[in-house]
């Protein structure tokens, strides 16, 4: 039997997935069929528990709660909590995203236009963004696609409806574009929280 295409899910250089085996995708990190699910979670003794305790690598509490960096003609919206740390914001943006001050956002650091593009570019839904007290939280992609991401995570975009039991999008998050754990270290499951570059997960495949 010949593998078959699956629409709306593609490979970190846009090209095209297939498999015969349906749409089953690896949560644990350890298939040997990534994207795809090999039922290698079961012999693993994955958990997809999302943690109770809101932590950052054990390192300091996260909360599920979303802060506003007011500016004077665009206000900012982050969660750090669904962050995927993609980096797109520091990155792209230095002057408003900055990594070593506090408050590590200036709203006032560059010009709105650049601000909107960046946030734009946030795959998780982590930043959002508010201009004369209307929030524009989605990208608003008009086709529905799933990416694995090159190392990292499933970023949904296009409004794919995500169910399952206790599923809880965080404080302000898109429900758009969001970012799904598939290395299997999240501590915020289903999810991703960035621990894929703490355990360094590799997929040479993707």
């Amino acid at each position: 039997m010949e593998p078959k295409i699956v629409e709306n899910l593609q490979n970190s250089k846009g090209e095209l997935l297939s498999t015969i085996q349906g749409v089953a995708l690896c949560r644990c990190g350890a298939s040997k069929t990534k994207p795809f699910c090999d039922g290698t979670h079961g012999t693993i003794g994955f958990s997809s528990e999302n943690k109770a305790a809101d932590t950052d690598n054990g390192e300091k509490l996260i909360k599920d709660k979303r802060k506003s960096y007011v500016g004077k003609s665009i206000t900012i919206h982050d969660n750090r909590k669904i962050c995927s740390h993609a980096a797109e914001c520091v990155n792209n943006l230095p002057s408003v995203f900055r990594l070593n001050a506090r408050p590590w956002i200036d709203s006032d650091g560059a010009s709105t236009e650049q601000i909107i593009n960046t946030i734009r570019k946030c795959p998780s839904g982590a930043l959002s963004y508010s201009i004369d007290g209307v929030e524009y939280k989605d990208q608003n992609e008009t086709r529905p696609m799933i990416t694995t991401s090159k190392d990292g995570p499933l970023v949904i975009t296009g409004g794919i409806d995500l169910i399952g039991d206790g599923i809880q999008f965080g404080d302000g998050a898109s429900k758009e574009h969001y970012t799904l754990c598939r290395c299997g270290a999240s501590n915020n499951k289903p999810f991703c929280d960035g621990m894929h570059k703490v355990i360094n997960f590799k997929d040479d495949k993707n």
